[in-house]
């Protein structure tokens, strides 16, 4: 059975919004994501200061590795599948990653989430970013597979809606859990292995466990390349805020992460 998303959501970033308008933003749009984003760029140097001197929260918080492992069913089986047939290894491990980190934040902060979706959206939500074609926004491409495969093992449409728009919504600036815990957690875990955002509130240990199972080997330089292609490609896109006014390749550059 074919999925149709609600078209009536105008939420910038939406799966609705994605379709509708390529990812292109208007005027007002963009200026709508620049005090989100001022508030990302003071939460970061905060964060940063406090990991720096030691007073992060993370440094007393534990999260068992159990709790973190990932659910086991048909729809997460069809995501790794589909995402280690398309993803290049530095996005492959990126995207275990931010299924992990995403769902430490969840477990610390006291979120409920579809473990499953969540899973689902991390491992698809830069399929777009690899080889992309065209002049629309790369998550809408991420959004198909992750509807294909959603139809594939027989989601329901809720759910449906829900992975497809934490996968659009996941790099819009100011991502809350008003957008949905999936939406929410996946946008959080992505910023933490990108720029390192939050990633003060995790124990080292969590980290450290993550990047050993999944290795960063060469993420920081193909990221950048990536959302550079992207900003080049959708000039109206977000990839171009994030780039003009986040400094995102100098973010990237000094996230608290070697590679």
């Amino acid at each position: 059975m074919n999925h149709v998303v609600d078209t009536d959501d105008t939420r910038v970033g939406t799966a609705p919004w994605v379709q509708r308008t390529s990812g292109r933003l208007t005027p007002t749009e963009r200026r709508a994501l620049l005090r989100p984003l001022a508030r990302t760029h003071v939460q970061n140097a905060v964060g940063r200061l406090r990991l720096a001197v030691g007073l992060n929260p993370g440094r007393k918080a534990y999260l068992p590795s159990t709790l973190l492992t990932p659910p086991n069913s048909a729809l997460t089986r069809a995501a790794e599948e589909c995402a280690e047939r398309v993803l290049t290894r530095p996005l492959l491990n990126h995207s275990y990653r931010t299924y992990v980190y995403g769902r430490a934040l969840g477990e610390l902060e006291g979120t409920n989430v579809d473990t499953e979706l969540l899973f689902a959206g991390a491992l698809l939500h830069d399929a777009g970013l690899v080889n992309p074609t065209g002049t629309a926004d790369f998550t809408l491409t991420s959004a198909r597979l992750a509807r294909e495969i959603a139809e594939q093992v027989g989601l329901s449409s809720d759910a449906t809606d829900s992975l497809m728009t934490a996968i659009t919504m996941h790099y819009t600036p100011g991502v809350t859990v008003d957008a949905g815990p999936v939406a929410y957690l996946l946008a959080a875990g992505a910023s933490v292995d990108v720029v390192g955002l939050r990633s003060w509130e995790l124990p080292k240990a969590t980290i450290a466990e993550v990047v050993r199972a999944h290795p960063r080997t060469g993420f920081k330089p193909v990221f950048t390349e990536a959302f550079r292609i992207e900003a080049a490609r959708v000039p109206e896109g977000r990839a171009r805020v994030l780039q003009r006014y986040g400094a995102l390749a100098a973010a990237i550059k000094f996230a608290p992460f070697k590679e």
